[in-house]
């Protein structure tokens, strides 16, 4: 018997995903009536995603290793994020010794249509799945990092800016050796 076709995924509307994130944000704000609940369930829904996701994208990508986390910084700004959000970011403001940088995202698609009121300006990380995405992402690739939005067009300012830190870079562990 000759295999089957292996079925297409449709991609899903940007406009469709953009109002279901923002009925999920609603949702959470309502089960939780605390702000950094809110966000703490949304950067670990992220979190999830980033994790699964980077096995899609290192297939898509055929790509090797990064051997840095500069390398791994330009590679989600230039390659991840146009790939999964068809947004890029300029990968900016690096510290003196490598383990800082930021993302400024050229567009948002999760904040689409959106207008936060004015009680949540303050607190609410509306796009924190997106840290959570990174996060999980490059935790995979054993670098430990943190991310922040630093700057949000929500919240008044000019431009999305994801702050990363890399707190640790682990060398890839084998759970087995060539004797065994």
């Amino acid at each position: 018997m000759p295999p089957r076709p292996v079925p297409q995924l449709e991609q899903i509307n940007a406009e469709v995903f953009t109002l279901t994130y923002g009925s999920i944000v609603r949702q959470l704000i309502e089960d939780f009536e605390d702000l950094d609940e809110v966000n703490k369930q949304l950067e670990q829904m992220g979190y999830n995603i980033g994790v699964r996701l980077v096995d899609e994208f290192l297939a898509k990508a055929k790509m090797g290793r990064c051997s840095s986390f500069r390398e791994a910084a330009e590679v989600v700004g230039r390659q991840a994020l146009p790939m999964f959000l068809n947004v890029s970011a300029n990968v900016t403001n690096w510290n003196a010794d490598g383990t800082e940088c930021s993302l400024v995202l050229t567009d948002n698609p999760l904040a689409d249509f959106v207008e936060l009121p004015e009680e949540y300006r303050g607190e609410l990380r509306y796009s924190g799945m997106l840290c959570g995405v990174i996060r999980g992402a490059l935790e995979m690739v054993n670098m430990d990092v943190e991310a922040r939005f630093v700057q949000d067009v929500l919240r008044g300012d000019e431009v999305y800016e994801i702050r990363l830190k890399l707190k640790e870079h682990r060398a890839e562990a084998f759970p087995f050796t060539d004797d065994d």
